[in-house]
């Protein structure tokens, strides 16, 4: 990370802290998923395993719950981006009958908004990619796989998120809610499912609307597919330390364009929600309260650290190295094969690239500090083993 960057980063935030407290960022909304979200759980979770029956009652009460007869047929398209054409075909079919089923019985169900024209200025590649970005947290896509097969790249921009996303007929989190629904009734797609998750923090959804999603998984799917659910949600709010979106990406016009990319961005005090440390990655009590997310062209992110008595990190590295500034308490921090080191309110500590170290409050007294990080390839940390009790009370 260049040095004159790090040193403006750290000027700004010992700065923001002594006029901020922490109290004011934490914040975390209550309401889970309202009933129209909870039916678009079960509608997409039954379309993508293939359960028609148990679809059929789902789309009965989606209608009951007052979802349109066109977001129905919104959610049953989407699907076939993730479950396959099969899936999706046979989710209409059942959906037809369900209509027409309820036609005879005199029930007249609100057709609802049809999709408005596409931009006319911009082809499905060039909407999708905004949609994608916006989708992602403002940071464009890219890696390695869409450099091996550009065609994949070219579809999930072009078609996914230029044609389907592209429909407002369905906003992003009710996309989104679908998605994770359906990805959560898949096995061996645990990599797509927590970017989705992801994915839908930056629409706007909350901890607390996932874990109701969750909730209804289990009660009307299994508890198999709601525990692994679960374990993937708290990797994501792990490793999303900064990675909510300044501005919620909800709709098509929140996603960015040509001329308002460089508009300027306040992220409200107590705007973003806490989340714990996940206990793959944390020891004890660990809260995250993120600041600010990667953003290209400068892809470093910022999130506050609270460690409760005890509480550290396991082993890890960055592959820019990490500026950490201690707001209150005082903690330890070492690296490997080195002692530990006491650092207090005030001190700055800088982590070099790739190296193995650990960091967290002592024993007897909590620690905050902010954590800087520059990202590569969408990614700031690696983590390895977790610091044993007889390394951390030497």
């Amino acid at each position: 990370m260049d040095k004159k960057l790090t040193v403006i980063l750290a000027g700004i935030f010992i700065s923001v802290f002594s006029i901020v407290t922490i109290s004011e960022a934490q914040t975390m909304k209550s309401k889970g998923l309202n009933a129209k979200q909870e039916k678009i759980v079960i509608i997409a979770t039954f379309t993508a395993n293939g359960d028609l029956l148990k679809l059929k009652a789902a789309l009965k009460e989606g209608l009951d719950a007052g979802l349109t007869v066109n977001e129905i047929k919104e959610i049953l398209v989407q699907m076939y981006a993730y479950a396959g054409f099969p899936r999706s075909l046979n989710g209409i079919s059942i959906f037809m009958g369900v209509l027409e089923e309820r036609e005879q019985k005199g029930i007249k169900d609100e057709l609802g908004k049809e999709p408005s024209p596409m931009p006319a200025n911009k082809s499905s590649i060039e909407l999708g990619t905004e949609v994608q970005t916006c989708l992602r947290g403002g940071v464009p896509v890219s890696g390695a796989i869409f450099a091996f097969a550009p065609a994949i790249d070219k579809f999930l921009k072009g078609h996914l998120f230029g044609d389907i996303f592209g429909r407002d007929v369905l906003d992003f989190q009710s996309r989104e809610i679908a998605t994770i629904a359906a990805l959560a009734s898949m096995e061996g797609v645990n990599s797509q499912f927590q970017a989705h998750f992801d994915i839908g923090f930056n629409t706007g959804l909350t901890e607390v609307q996932m874990r109701s999603l969750i909730s209804v998984l289990e009660a009307k799917v299994g508890k198999k597919g709601a525990d692994n659910a679960n374990e993937i949600l708290g990797k994501a709010l792990s490793n999303r330390q900064a990675e909510q979106s300044a501005a919620p990406c909800v709709s098509m016009e929140a996603a960015p364009s040509a001329e308002n990319s460089k508009a300027i961005s306040i992220t409200r005090s107590g705007s973003q929600p806490s989340s714990k440390g996940s206990a793959e990655y944390f020891t004890g009590s660990v809260r995250i309260d993120p600041l600010f997310k990667a953003n290209d062209p400068l892809c470093v992110s910022g999130a506050y650290v609270t460690f409760e008595p005890g509480a550290r990190t396991a082993w890890h590295t960055h592959p820019f190295g990490q500026i950490l500034i201690v707001t209150a308490g005082s903690g330890w921090i070492q690296q490997w094969g080195g002692p530990i080191e006491e650092i207090r309110q005030g001190d700055v500590v800088q982590i070099p690239p790739g190296l193995k170290h650990w960091h967290g409050a002592t024993a007897t007294t909590a620690m905050t500090h902010i954590a800087l990080q520059e990202q590569l390839d969408g990614k700031a940390s690696d983590w390895m083993e977790k610091v044993r009790d007889e390394q951390y009370r030497r």
